[in-house]
């Protein structure tokens, strides 16, 4: 097949959202683009349905080879980085962006580990998300801080509940179960525990977080095994929004 040449258009000056006649204002972060460097597909719905209420667009990479591939084509306003990938540390990915262009995207850093925001601010990012991924408010003024120009006056949403695709979750736990199914070294299992606790934080499942807490490998067969036979729509919902 023949090859088509890339061409890179030049970026135009960004200024406040504007309102179209008739039609209120335009959402806040309209025109930007959002690269997610996340290997939960669930965790990824959260910011997806975060970004469409601000009018953002969102890539997903779900690892550090993808996210290379991705940034060598495109520049994205916003990077929110995942500390835990299967090919390894998002930091790495935070100081290399940070350190090939100062001036380049709002970076991120983004985990449900209690020491990842020191992690994520000491390789460079602008910010840090902690996990779970659910608080609208937060995200919008996470973003806020840290872009360069503010934010339009666009009519809040508020924190109403967001409702993930549970299939999104049911193949995250699905992946992670193929893992240990197959068997992994100590750094494999060390990697299936973190991403099944970031799960387990965004599904609101204690008994999948602790087990993932204590690397109890037996337990999590058990747990996924019974997850994936009898899912429930329960995990997409936060405690205080099931009523």
């Amino acid at each position: 097949m023949p090859n088509h040449p890339i061409v890179e258009l030049p970026e135009m000056p960004r200024g406040p959202a504007l309102a179209m006649p008739g039609r209120g204002p335009a959402p806040p972060l309209r025109g930007l683009t959002v690269l997610a460097v996340e290997d939960s597909r669930f965790a990824s719905e959260a910011l997806r349905l975060m970004c469409q209420r601000l009018g953002a667009r969102l890539r997903r990479a779900e690892t550090l080879h993808a996210a290379h591939a991705h940034l060598r084509l495109y520049r994205p306003d916003i990077v929110i980085v995942d500390l835990g990938l299967p090919d390894g540390r998002g930091e790495a990915l935070i100081r290399e962006i940070v350190m090939r262009n100062p001036r380049g995207p709002v970076v991120l850093g983004t985990s449900g580990d209690v020491t990842g925001r020191a992690s994520a601010l000491a390789a460079g990012a602008d910010g840090f998300l902690d996990k779970p991924l659910e608080s609208f408010t937060a995200f919008r003024a996470a973003l806020a801080r840290h872009l360069p120009e503010p934010l339009s006056s666009a009519p809040e949403a508020g924190d109403a509940p967001l409702a993930p695709d549970t299939l999104a979750l049911r193949d995250d736990l699905a992946h992670a179960a193929a893992l240990i199914e197959a068997g992994t070294d100590a750094a494999g299992q060390a990697y299936v525990t973190g991403f099944l606790s970031g799960v387990a934080r965004h599904a609101h499942d204690a008994a999948l977080a602790a087990a993932a807490a204590g690397h109890h490998m037996g337990d999590l067969r058990h747990l996924l095994r019974d997850r994936l036979e009898t899912p429930s729509p329960a995990f997409a919902v936060a405690p205080s929004a099931r009523g």
